[in-house]
């Protein structure tokens, strides 16, 4: 494995495969479907293993994909899992609002949902008021 870390926590491998063939490594479907049912029990981790059985995480979610396509069947009573919809709540809209402001004596009700420009209106004109 070329994975290396100087994590303490992290246990070692307890075996080292060595492949000793030529070129790439050809991983038999009947492998490659039993790898990915392994990556899809509930927990698992697809890194975990794909170190268990000697391959790399990202051949296993090639794998993986291939099973949600159909073109790699898994063994019998697993079915690959597929993209669970979004649901989602319609946004919520904020109820308007009564924002009042009393500053010498003198108060200012503003309702509804006021925009950053007319706040920054009625506090200019409340300051120079202020200032007269």
């Amino acid at each position: 494995m070329d994975d290396h870390s100087d994590d303490r926590r992290r246990t070692p491998a307890r075996h080292v495969e060595v492949y000793a063939g030529s070129g790439r490594r050809r991983w038999p479907d009947e492998v490659k479907a039993q790898i990915v049912a392994d990556s899809i029990v509930p927990g698992a981790v697809v890194t975990q293993v794909a170190r268990r059985h000697g391959c790399r995480p990202q051949q296993v979610h090639d794998w993986r994909a291939l099973a949600r396509a159909g073109k790699l069947t898994l063994p019998a009573g697993l079915d690959p899992p597929l993209l669970v919809p979004l649901l989602s709540e319609p946004p919520v809209t904020p109820t308007p609002a009564t924002i009042t402001i009393d500053i010498a004596g003198a108060s200012v009700r503003i309702s509804g949902r006021p925009g950053v420009a007319e706040l920054i209106d009625v506090f200019t004109a409340l300051q120079k008021a202020r200032s007269c």
